[in-house]
């Protein structure tokens, strides 16, 4: 399992799956808070099959990372020393580490929920280091637009398990509770309030990098959902000039777009996005 240490001596663990056919990008996934990079393993797939190599870390306090960082899974989630700044540092650092292992690749930034955050923090700092853009389950992160209560208050019941926010598949929502690496604890409980508010922001201003988008996002989506969508989509282009913005809709589809009933739906129309823009090489 490859790793690398971030500047404050943290290992940071993760994969590296190689593209089956003839590499066309490279995509980093960047993972939600509470959860780690092996709950993507049907994306992975249909990338790699498809000619992406892929990059995946479990961020900091999370994942086999945290484990590595506590020892103590009750501690998952904890970012540690450095906090929220740190984590956003370790991914980039494994963007250079990419950019070293591939140069003449493009590279796709690939962020669920809080790893499109991460996305969105990066590319903002660093327009130049990515080839496009990709946000799942995201929000603008401004107050008001990003739900910071109870994100499975629509699903309450006597026998809700709490994850029912995740998908409307509620096997989803058991088999992350079954996770020996997640925890269901809240981003404001994990985090504390002064690295929970680290998160809001809204895309740079000018660019200077006209990077392909896509958001995609379910219609239930509880952290931001389409109204919150729309309005980083439309941030993206007036603010910083974007031409390439697609963003797709997915009725009754809930957070966790990629482990959703849907969900081959969902990675096809991903496929078909960056293949039209990243075509298979020879």
């Amino acid at each position: 399992m490859p790793e690398l240490i971030d500047a404050h001596g943290v290992t940071i663990f993760y994969d590296v799956h190689v593209a089956r056919t003839a590499p066309r990008a490279v995509v980093q996934l960047l993972h939600g808070v509470g959860e780690h990079a092996g709950r993507y393993a049907a994306l992975v797939d249909a990338l790699t099959a498809a000619g992406y190599t892929v990059y995946a870390d479990d961020h900091r306090g999370h994942g086999r990372t945290g484990l590595g960082q506590w020892n103590d899974a009750a501690r998952l989630g904890r970012l540690g020393p450095g906090g929220h700044r740190a984590a956003v540092e370790a991914v980039w650092q494994l963007t250079q580490l990419i950019r070293r292992e591939h140069p003449d690749l493009p590279l796709v930034l690939l962020g669920h929920s809080w790893g499109s955050f991460l996305a969105q923090i990066l590319v903002n700092r660093h327009p130049e280091a990515y080839d496009a853009l990709v946000l799942s389950g995201s929000a603008l992160r401004m107050p008001g637009t990003l739900n910071a209560g109870d994100l499975n208050a629509p699903w309450k019941a006597k026998a809700a398990m709490g994850t029912e926010w995740l998908s409307s598949d509620h096997g989803v929502g058991r088999a992350f509770l079954d996770d020996p690496l997640t925890t269901s604890a809240s981003l404001l409980s994990l985090f504390g309030p002064i690295d929970a508010a680290r998160l809001f922001g809204r895309p740079r201003k000018d660019l200077g990098r006209d990077l392909p988008l896509l958001l995609m996002v379910g219609r239930d989506d509880t952290v931001g959902g389409p109204r919150s969508v729309h309005r980083l989509a439309a941030a993206y282009r007036e603010r910083s000039g974007l031409t390439d913005v697609t963003t797709l809709v997915y009725p009754g589809a809930r957070h966790e777009i990629f482990n959703e009933v849907v969900q081959a739906d969902v990675r096809a129309d991903l496929l078909a996005w960056l293949d039209r823009r990243f075509p298979a090489r020879a």
